[in-house]
């Protein structure tokens, strides 16, 4: 048995990523088709992988142009089964599975807190493909809730939380299309004094704030830096909250406002207020956003109680 992982770089990676060990049966053979990043190559070293071109969100015209390369991955790695957390590259993908027969399977990705994606909406418009939610509330006879990638995680409180920032890490995720710069002006400000800080900025150019920042790190290295840090501050991707709750920090997520230009949408919104409702991460707009709740964050670490179940599709 062949498994295909389809998932765009990113959050939808992220998720894939973190649910997979919980669907792979024994000795299941797998392929993962994404695209090129510093994060896919970091994470995916030593694992069958197939880099394509990428698609933007929406982008109509870059997934027809990837359906070509559908038809000659799955045919190359003799698929017979398909699963994919999104976004857009699973329109180049899925549909050409479920017309073939192959078992496919769309989960969507734990951003969607109230309904469906663009992209899932799309997809339900093909026979043969399979739907899961990570959302309880919204399931229904077509979307089956399967279980969320936040499973098993809790928030316990420091006995002795420190008093100073003195490392941290921004980070906006890896869009190519979108800038957060009154995130990074305000955290400039906030952040001169400590003795360390990884700025990953994305596509915001920060180059009159005085920090050193990366429009992209390694995974390895972003991870470790969280590990470290006193604090993670981040935009409310689900990736980078992920990210940051697997190595053990309770962020503080501060949304992309869409009527601000800095994303396609306001699904950030809702994985902040989430987080925030499970007592997993500090919601903050950018103009809410104190110092005081740097520390409020840094007073907090997250742990996993135990190891989450199984899932089955």
């Amino acid at each position: 048995m062949t498994t295909m992982l389809v998932a765009s770089s990113g959050g939808h990676f992220t998720q894939l990523a973190e649910l997979w060990p919980r669907l792979r049966e024994a000795d299941e053979n797998f392929v993962w088709v994404t695209f090129d990043s510093p994060q896919t190559r970091s994470m995916l070293q030593g694992q069958p992988v197939e880099y394509v071109p990428y698609i933007r969100p929406r982008g109509l015209a870059s997934v027809l142009k990837n359906v070509p390369q559908a038809f000659r991955l799955i045919r190359k790695y003799k698929v017979n089964r398909v699963i994919s957390t999104g976004s857009a590259i699973a329109l180049a993908y899925l549909p050409y599975s479920a017309v073939r027969g192959i078992p496919t399977h769309y989960i969507e990705s734990a951003t969607r807190v109230e309904g469906p994606s663009v992209t899932g909406k799309a997809l339900m418009r093909i026979p043969g493909i399979k739907f899961y939610n990570q959302h309880e509330v919204w399931a229904d006879e077509q979307w089956k809730f399967i279980g969320s990638v936040f499973d098993g995680f809790e928030s316990v409180k420091l006995e002795s939380p420190p008093v100073k920032i003195r490392k941290a890490v921004v980070s906006v995720g890896t869009m190519e299309d979108y800038t957060f710069r009154d995130f990074f002006v305000r955290l400039a400000t906030y952040l001169k004094d400590a003795d360390s800080v990884l700025w990953q900025t994305g596509s915001t150019d920060v180059s009159d704030l005085g920090i050193d920042g990366k429009e992209v790190v390694p995974a390895h290295e972003l991870e470790q830096a969280m590990r470290e840090a006193d604090v993670v501050i981040a935009h409310a991707g689900t990736g980078t909250a992920l990210t940051s709750l697997r190595m053990g920090k309770r962020p503080i997520l501060v949304p992309r406002d869409s009527s601000h230009g800095q994303h396609i949408d306001d699904h950030q919104f809702q994985t902040a207020k989430l987080l925030d409702n499970m007592q997993l991460a500090h919601s903050r707009r950018v103009e809410e956003l104190t110092p005081q709740d740097l520390l409020e964050a840094a007073a907090y670490k997250i742990v996993r109680l135990d190891q989450p179940k199984t899932l089955h599709l």
